[in-house]
Formats: structure tokens, sequence, C-alpha cells
């Protein structure tokens, strides 16, 4: 496993700035988990980190040659 590298900053306000603008145009859809996570992933370093890790967990822990379908 490497190490985490965070997104530039940029890139993180870019994305910060459409999930602002998602929900002033929403307000119904506002609060769903999938909005709230974005603006938290957005707004945390700790978040941006342990999703990352979640990722790399996830890939290893996926074997070649093995028939998951049995």
């Amino acid at each position: 496993m490497s190490q985490f590298k965070d997104y530039p900053q940029e890139k993180i306000q870019e994305q910060l700035d459409r999930v602002k603008a998602f929900k002033a145009e929403n307000p119904k859809l506002a609060n769903l988990t999938k909005i709230l996570a974005w603006e938290k992933w957005c707004t945390d370093y700790d978040y941006r980190k342990r999703e990352w890790e979640f990722r790399q967990a996830v890939a290893a822990s996926i074997k070649p040659n093995v028939n998951y379908l049995k």
C-alpha cells in the first residue's frame, strides 16, 4: 500500500462549490446521505484519508485467480 496523497486544494474546492450549488438548487435533496458525504469529503482531510485507506483495503482483499462466485 502506498502513502496517501491528498488531492490539490483547487480540485477539492471545485467539488465543494458543485456540492453547495446543488444544495442551493435542490433544497429538498440537500440532506441526502450522498450529498452530505461529498460535503464532508471536501471539508475534512481525515475523512478523505480514511476513504482512501478503505478503497486500498478493498483492492488489496481481491485475490487473483479466485472464483468468488462459488
